[in-house]
């Protein structure tokens, strides 16, 4: 489950071509249709390299994608009540484990990718004092269904940008699939080593799905 999430994340983000400097990030809905409108130049450009070095996709969802997400703000989302009494340290940890390992699932996941399309709802009316939003978009990968999607982004109220930190789809949130994954580990083991298992999957080297059978 938790890669068709990615995949239908990745979806609408690996459309990036412009840089986030490029990009008004106060704005989330024209924010989001602008990434999303840049059809996979990237991407598409890059193939031979990526072909030779898959790990290649580490650099381009780095580069590309992760300006866009608040892996903080996801990541504390995440730990809920595990962060009562939790270690400063180790919550760092975790924190900066969570961003490479995302960083890591979304390339893998990226292997896989092929040419869907977005179609954006209307723009959800939001106050200037709410901190929290949504944009919904449908993925139109033919013939198979539609997959409708829900991203939550927060407004930093320093700058006044907004971050992805949250992806419904089908119903499931990201955040509460993986918060219930590993719920019995941080409960048990506790974040520190919760934080070493992530760092050790992050590591691992990116493989085209057909070259790994």
């Amino acid at each position: 489950m938790f890669r068709k999430l990615v995949l239908t994340l990745l979806t609408f983000f690996v459309a990036f071509n412009v840089t986030a400097a490029e990009i008004d990030k106060t704005q989330p809905y024209e924010m989001m249709k602008q990434v999303s409108e840049q059809a996979f130049e990237r991407l598409k450009a890059e193939q031979d390299k990526i072909h030779q070095d898959p790990d290649y996709l580490k650099v381009i969802v780095e580069e590309e994608l992760m300006p866009f997400v608040n892996e903080k703000y996801a990541a504390l989302k995440l730990l809920g009540p595990n962060l009562k009494g939790a270690k400063r340290e180790d919550v760092s940890q975790f924190i900066v484990a969570f961003r490479a390992y995302l960083i890591s699932s979304y390339a893998q996941v990226l292997t896989q990718y092929t040419d869907q399309t977005i179609e954006f709802g209307p723009e959800t009316k939001r106050s200037a004092n709410k901190n929290i939003t949504s944009v919904k978009v449908d993925i139109v990968d033919a013939p198979r269904p539609n997959i409708k999607l829900e991203f939550k982004l927060r407004r930093d109220k320093k700058s006044g940008e907004w971050q992805v930190f949250d992806m419904i789809a089908e119903g499931i949130s990201l955040l509460s699939s993986k918060q219930s994954e590993w719920s019995t580990k941080l409960r048990q083991e506790g974040i520190a080593a919760v934080a070493e298992e992530l760092e050790a999957l992050s590591k691992q080297a990116i493989r085209f799905e057909s070259a790994a059978k």
